[in-house]
């Protein structure tokens, strides 16, 4: 475990649009910022900004609510149009109450509404629109790795963070949706503990852990601040990525 953990927030980050190259973005504000990336550095990104780069919108208007879409969004009390949408980002319908449909989306996280939202992205009052995650989060965790060794040099880690809802604690969270580069979990099972005890189950969400920190420093409102750099966490070199930390349902006592 690292003994200083540094997060550094690439601060004035442009507004991104559809087709905008992320790596040249951040390299940009690396060297405004006057930043030199380092072996082992993370980088977290918001998943919003690799959304808006891959053109994740979809205006309201273009969608057609199905008979499935019209039930739910009458049980939610919701637009039947971003039912539809929920419908499509998800494997299955987990929870529903008025303002919240909980689901499995179809990359396996189960969380409100398929993450679907249309805060921090540019709507007009008649032409709605809204913004899904990324179609693959580790996948383009892994190219934005790819590219930024190649053109820094070194060996990053990245993580892309989103915010979410946990089933026993009020408040949003962020988590890792998707991450390249190293294990993101740290099994402890066989080590002692400080009383020589044999640890049975320990295992942490070091992904998790360091996105949740990441996303106290970018904030959630007008903090322009989608990418933090984090410096002096020791991580596991790894092929593995964030599909590692889902529980499988069989699992899951709460489903």
């Amino acid at each position: 475990m690292p003994a200083t953990l540094e997060l550094i927030p690439l601060k004035n980050f442009p507004l991104v649009e559809p087709g905008q190259d992320l790596v040249r973005l951040i390299c940009d504000v690396l060297e405004q910022s006057q930043l030199a990336l380092q072996e082992n550095d993370v980088l977290v990104i918001a998943q919003k900004i690799i959304s808006k780069a891959e053109g994740r919108y979809v205006r309201l208007a273009d969608v057609e609510p199905s008979p499935e879409a019209m039930a739910l969004a009458k049980q939610a009390d919701k637009d039947p149009r971003q039912m539809e949408l929920v419908l499509r980002e998800s494997r299955e319908v987990v929870r529903v109450r008025p303002g919240v449909v909980i689901v499995e989306h179809r990359n396996g996280y189960v969380h409100a509404n398929a993450g679907i939202d249309k805060s921090n992205i540019p709507n007009s009052s008649g032409d709605a629109q809204v913004l899904l995650l990324p179609e693959n989060p580790d996948e383009s965790a892994h190219k934005l790795m790819t590219a930024l060794n190649d053109r820094c040099g070194v060996g990053l880690r990245i993580i892309i963070n989103d915010s979410t809802g946990r089933a026993w604690r009020n408040g949003t969270v962020g988590i890792a949706i998707g991450t390249a580069g190293f294990d993101p979990l740290f099994n402890q099972v066989g080590e002692a503990d400080l009383y020589g005890n044999i640890l049975e189950v320990t295992e942490a969400a070091v992904a998790d852990e360091l996105a949740a920190a990441a996303s106290f420093v970018m904030g959630q409102a007008a903090e322009a601040c989608p990418v933090v750099l984090l410096r002096g966490a020791k991580l596991k070199s790894s092929a593995a990525d964030s599909r590692s930390l889902l529980r499988d349902k069989a699992q899951d006592m709460f489903r």
